[in-house]
């Protein structure tokens, strides 16, 4: 199986940076080149793997790709931190070992550039970061994943390991977005509660979208690896939040396939279907926490279970032998008021299109496959 990858992955770094194969959003929209979370996945994951093989081609390859838009004094291309959006900032994550690894400092300039997006990000009354400037007032669960795994590398390395308003937003999330009898977390929160989506009273989206959650739960296990441990109340948090996260998904898991649906709590409803990026996402979370020793080590045989089942059903090759991984949800979200479509109900979730070789999937399998590499190790 690990050639299979292996050869499917070289097939992606044939992209060019301003067209990148894994981009399928970009390529159908027609979207002009620029800084986002979609490149920092594929991006991250290629780091990973550098990390885990050693085989230089991956560090190269993510260095040429970055060049094109992190100029020398630290601006870069088609970022711009007063859009205050959590999504552009994710890609920035990469940075840290892009400079530990070059030393060059344009990436710490345009780490910095990044950081300040932080510094005036607007939030909600209870503290949180807007998901964007364009969704005021709004919490979104990705954006945990978006905003907080950078905020927290920063804060170990430069800035004094000053955790309090990381768990403070993850802990209102907590508060507000988790579904006690479901065991689930709802994919928005609008704090203003006049959004057409949301709730009258609890400002809550009305379900719970699978890679929402998979974003979530590589939240929560990527900040625990870039926290000091020696920071025992803030890690200890952050640590039980990820195992009753883990421990609530994994009631909804699908016995064959071992994957997770589209919309979690509807397995086998008409339109539903088992969906690759967030099965990922649940899969890397699970074998890293058990890595790390922040979950026990039984769930690495879970995660494992995952990764293969994503494999086996979604993972193949077509007739002329070509590589390609399906069941990946294009996109989905919340409003804004101009986008009634995108309203939260099932038969929006299920209404998007599911194409192949994005690297909203792509990325977390690629990560899920360094946990795997690290098992035979």
């Amino acid at each position: 199986m690990y050639e299979i990858i292996d050869k499917y992955i070289d097939k992606l770094m044939t992209s060019e940076p301003d067209k990148p194969l894994w981009n399928i959003e970009a390529i159908k929209l027609g979207k002009k080149p620029s800084w986002n979370y979609i490149d920092g996945c594929m991006t991250a994951s290629l780091i990973e793997l550098y990390k885990t093989k050693g085989d230089k081609k991956y560090l190269d390859f993510v260095i040429k790709f970055v060049d094109y838009y992190v100029r020398e004094d630290g601006t870069i291309f088609g970022y711009d931190p007063k859009k205050y959006s959590t999504d552009d900032l994710s890609e920035s994550k990469i940075l840290f070992d892009l400079y530990e690894y070059t030393k060059n400092e344009k990436y710490k300039k345009a780490m910095e550039l990044a950081h300040s997006q932080i510094l005036t990000h607007p939030r909600t009354k209870e503290g949180n970061f807007w998901h964007k400037k364009i969704y005021p007032n709004q919490v979104w669960l990705d954006g945990l994943y978006m905003a907080q795994v950078f905020y927290t590398r920063y804060q170990t390395i430069y800035g004094g390991k000053d955790y309090a308003d990381i768990v403070k937003q993850f802990k209102n999330v907590r508060e507000i977005m988790y579904d006690p009898k479901a065991k689930l977390y709802y994919h928005g929160y609008d704090s203003s509660k006049t959004m057409f989506w949301a709730d009258k009273e609890t400002g809550l989206s009305k379900n719970f979208w699978l890679r929402a959650i998979g974003w979530y739960t590589v939240a929560l296990v990527d900040v625990l690896d870039y926290m000091d441990q020696q920071m025992y109340d803030e890690y200890a948090t952050i640590k039980a939040i990820l195992k009753e996260t883990v421990d609530g998904i994994l009631q909804y898991q699908d016995k064959d396939s071992k994957m997770f649906w589209q919309v979690v709590n509807y397995p086998g409803r008409e339109g539903n279907y088992l969906e690759t990026s967030g099965s990922a996402m649940i899969a890397y979370a699970l074998l890293k926490g058990a890595r790390l020793e922040v979950l026990p080590e039984r769930y690495r045989e879970i995660g494992k279970g995952i990764f293969e089942g994503i494999c086996k059903k979604y993972l193949s090759a077509n007739e002329n032998g070509d590589l390609n991984l399906g069941g990946i949800c294009l996109v989905a979200g919340l409003g804004p008021d101009k986008d009634r479509r995108r309203d939260g109900t099932y038969e929006y979730y299920i209404s998007e299109p599911v194409v192949e070789n994005d690297a909203k999937g792509v990325g977390p399998l690629v990560m899920a496959y360094t946990e795997m590499i690290k098992l035979g190790k």
